[in-house]
């Protein structure tokens, strides 16, 4: 059981390390999503040695957290220009007639 532990703490550590260092090889937010799907599909067909699944889900929390900052960023953004005026939500009925096109 104690071997566990060390095993399951050893990955918390990486995780945590990895994340704390900015990663210079994330380019956008587009290409984070795609590579993010790649390592999912990867992830879901099981076929991966141990080591290889933990090496990709690092990266796809490294990724996932890259796409959260810049959603974030994107949100702050649009309520800055929603209190400055200068922009405003578009009504819900537009989201139901882009559907249907």
């Amino acid at each position: 059981m104690r071997e566990s532990f060390s095993f399951v703490s050893s990955v918390s550590f990486v995780l945590t390390q990895s994340s704390d260092m900015p990663d210079t090889s994330i380019k956008d937010f587009e290409a984070a999503i795609a590579e993010l799907e790649t390592i999912v599909k990867k992830l879901e067909e099981g076929d991966l040695p141990l080591e290889q699944s933990l090496t990709l889900y690092e990266r796809g929390v490294q990724l996932s957290r890259f796409c959260h900052a810049r959603l974030e960023d994107a949100e702050r953004r649009i309520e800055i220009l929603n209190e400055r005026g200068e922009l405003k939500p578009a009504p819900a009925s537009f989201a139901d007639e882009s559907d249907r096109t």
